[in-house]
């Protein structure tokens, strides 16, 4: 049979349109699609929650790919290990309560799984705004990343969610919208964010999982988000907290539910 090069193009079109009308209203909307992210959307998928995932690069897994200085592999201790194993990723004992995994196959695996649970994945969609209704978060203003990246003024559109969860990592981006141009108070002591402070990864690990929370109504911190908005520790390339903290924001979220 020939090619045909117009049926190819209306068959991406067709199929992408009818995917991203099927999202405008959902469950839980994720952004950003690191370990933290793409395992939040894991869960919430499997759990039966209607889950869309908004990432601004072309790729997921933030910084998980490059592992530690582009060496790619990555290490967790047990607890991260275990939800590791949850997605059938390889892991190597080293040595102690340490455990190595090549960081390409990790990321793969949870971006597959998330997938394949029914979590639908956007990438190259940058958040630029938040829905804000009678003081509760209830949606995400959405635009392509080029037409952020080259200037151009377009404007965005609407994604209505009954959860929206940030997952941004040391930025924070949504919650920074949030603050700086709906002047709200985050649930941290000053009501702001209050900055990420330099590496400690004992401490920063722990924090990750208890900063898990929602922040505002409607706004849940995930990842190293958590860290930043609370004002806790960096970890470096150790991801069992990354992880364990998506695991738990789709288990409040699904109670929440």
């Amino acid at each position: 049979m020939p090619l045909d090069d117009v049926k190819v193009s209306r068959a991406i079109v067709e199929r992408f349109t009818a995917k991203l009308l099927d999202h405008l209203e959902v469950d839980v909307a994720v952004v950003g699609g690191g370990p933290a992210g793409l395992t939040a959307a894991y869960y919430l998928a499997r759990s039966g929650r209607k889950v869309v995932l908004f990432e601004r690069k072309l790729a997921v897994g933030g910084g998980m790919w490059g592992g530690g200085m582009l060496f790619n592999e990555i290490v967790v201790q047990a607890a991260g290990k275990a939800v590791l194993d949850e997605f059938g990723v390889t892991t190597v004992p080293y040595e102690d309560d340490y455990f190595s995994a090549d960081a390409v196959e990790a990321v793969a695996t949870l971006c597959s799984a998330a997938c394949k649970a029914g979590a639908k994945v956007f990438n190259g969609i940058s958040v630029e705004d938040v829905m804000l209704t009678e003081g509760r978060v209830t949606g995400l203003v959405v635009n392509w990343s080029a037409v952020d990246v080259a200037g151009l003024h377009v404007d965005p559109i609407t994604i209505r969610a009954r959860y929206v969860i940030d997952a941004t990592g040391h930025p924070a981006e949504v919650a920074h919208v949030l603050v700086d141009k709906a002047g709200v108070k985050l649930s941290t002591p000053s009501g702001r964010i209050e900055g990420e402070k330099p590496m400690w990864a004992e401490v920063g690990e722990r924090m990750i999982v208890e900063n898990t929370r929602e922040i505002f109504p409607g706004l849940f911190a995930a990842g190293m988000c958590c860290n930043a908005v609370f004002g806790a520790p960096r970890m470096g390339p150790i991801f069992g907290g990354m992880l364990l903290s998506g695991k738990k924001v789709a288990e409040l979220i699904h109670e929440a539910l």
